[in-house]
């Protein structure tokens, strides 16, 4: 497994942007997928996006699909997750994930998380 620990979480107005970093530990970093998921108060974790080993292709949740980007830096083991023209519905805590499966889109697909971080838009 690999430990992950997000950052850049914060407050910011709607129609704003913010970066989320994700670093992860270990040497394996390049053999992962990575995704980003968000769990909004009273919600169930969701999917927001993800990218590939090599960061070549990535997918998103319909929701932030046009407004957020992600990618990844094998040689600095973190992922991103660029969030622009935010809306108040993103609101929400961000967890970093480390998966096996391209496509995947489950929790259960992913074995490694991160603590989360808190993101609030206000309107």
């Amino acid at each position: 497994q690999v430990q992950l620990v997000e950052s850049g979480g914060g407050l910011v107005q709607a129609g704003g942007s913010l970066r989320l970093s994700c670093a992860a530990s270990g040497r394996t970093f390049f053999s992962y997928v990575m995704g980003w998921f968000r769990q909004a108060p009273g919600k169930e974790r969701e999917f927001v996006a993800a990218v590939s080993w090599s960061a070549n292709s990535a997918y998103y949740a319909n929701s932030v699909n046009g407004r957020f980007t992600i990618s990844r830096d094998n040689a600095k083991n973190t992922v991103y997750l660029q969030m622009n023209s935010l809306k108040p519905e993103d609101t929400a805590v961000y967890y970093c994930a480390a998966g096996e499966h391209f496509r995947a889109t489950m929790q259960a697909d992913f074995g490694s998380w991160g603590q989360g971080t808190q993101v609030t838009v206000s309107s």
